[in-house]
């Protein structure tokens, strides 16, 4: 690794450990001393910020480090034995992948990027994109708990993100079947050609840290905005204007991309909402973030071409409204 690499992820280390310690340490000057544009709200953005870094790093680190045991252990070949060629049948094979990965929504983009490296198919991968984020038992024990007695919510969440999976599943089939949507980091490409003269243990370690500061950086820039967002979004504000349905739905949905929380949490932030909220569009909040949201769509441009993630968030969206909406119906004519 060159000395410009290294000297890059030094400045990195060295910025998370001084962010770590503001957040605990710092003190009222300091906080408004580096966040003189966000005056008084200053403090609250950086815990915030620092919060859902803290909160989603162990994820990450488990995600790029799940990614470099696929890359140094599983082959092509044992991809192609285990999974279907029938492309249904993948996707029902991809949806069982997703209940037994409990990771969150950054960290599992590193992983699906790494399977189709190994040859699952482009529209097998996006089903484990799209759901493992909710499907995993962390996401469903804490949206039970959080929505004890109202299974509308915490079955309703795991039926609409099935359906979703089999529906983008297809459609992704369809589109990209034959097309290569992984993006090429050449660094990354050149490290790899490099640990393949090394120990298994080293190369994982090496492929980690490497997969890490890809993932890292995008994470970084995508919780700070959100962070903000959540400190200046009017929640009395955003109940009028979800009155309706329709406006709900829309509204929560972009709420969720903007707030950008871990799925492992979000369902208690979504229960805060519930006073003044109606079902379909906590559905919709639950149901969309996970798949969507301001920090993973930025990691997803690191690691898939634009065409491909700018079909995707569309492709996902149009499909999440229009079942939540459709949810919402059921409920009220047939629940």
């Amino acid at each position: 690794m060159s000395f410009s690499n290294n000297f890059k992820y030094l400045l990195l280390y060295v910025l998370f450990i001084w962010l770590i310690y503001i957040f605990l340490f710092g003190n009222e000057e300091l906080l408004d001393s580096i966040g003189i544009v966000l005056k008084y709200e200053s403090r609250s953005v950086f815990v915030i910020f620092l919060g859902i870094i803290l909160e989603a790093f162990p994820f990450i680190i488990l995600g790029v480090v799940f990614s470099s045991i696929i890359q140094e252990f599983v082959s092509e070949d044992m991809i192609r034995r285990l999974i279907p060629k029938n492309p249904i049948t993948a996707l029902f094979t991809a949806l069982f992948v997703a209940i037994l990965t409990p990771v969150c929504e950054c960290a599992i983009i590193p992983v699906v990027r790494r399977l189709i490296q190994k040859g699952v198919p482009v529209h097998a991968g996006t089903a484990i994109l799209v759901g493992a984020p909710i499907l995993n038992f962390i996401v469903f024990s804490s949206t039970f708990y959080a929505f004890q007695g109202q299974p509308y919510i915490y079955i309703g969440r795991i039926v609409l993100c099935i359906v979703t999976v089999m529906i983008v599943g297809v459609v992704i089939y369809l589109k990209f079947s034959s097309v290569n949507i992984l993006r090429t980091d050449k660094q990354i490409s050149a490290n790899l050609k490099a640990e393949n003269r090394e120990s298994k243990l080293k190369s994982i370690a090496n492929h980690s840290i490497n997969e890490f500061f890809l993932v890292g950086k995008y994470f970084m820039i995508g919780a700070f905005f959100a962070s903000i967002a959540q400190i200046f979004i009017n929640r009395y504000a955003l109940a009028e204007a979800t009155s309706q349905s329709v406006n709900g739905v829309v509204i929560m949905m972009g709420l969720a991309f903007l707030l950008s929380l871990c799925s492992e949490a979000d369902a208690f932030v979504a229960a805060s909402f519930q006073q003044f909220m109606s079902s379909v569009s906590l559905l919709a909040f639950l149901v969309y973030g996970p798949m969507i949201d301001l920090k993973n769509t930025l990691v997803m441009i690191a690691s898939f071409k634009m065409k491909f993630v700018v079909y995707f968030i569309a492709l996902v969206t149009i499909v999440v409204f229009v079942l939540s909406l459709l949810s919402g119906v059921y409920l009220r004519f047939g629940g």
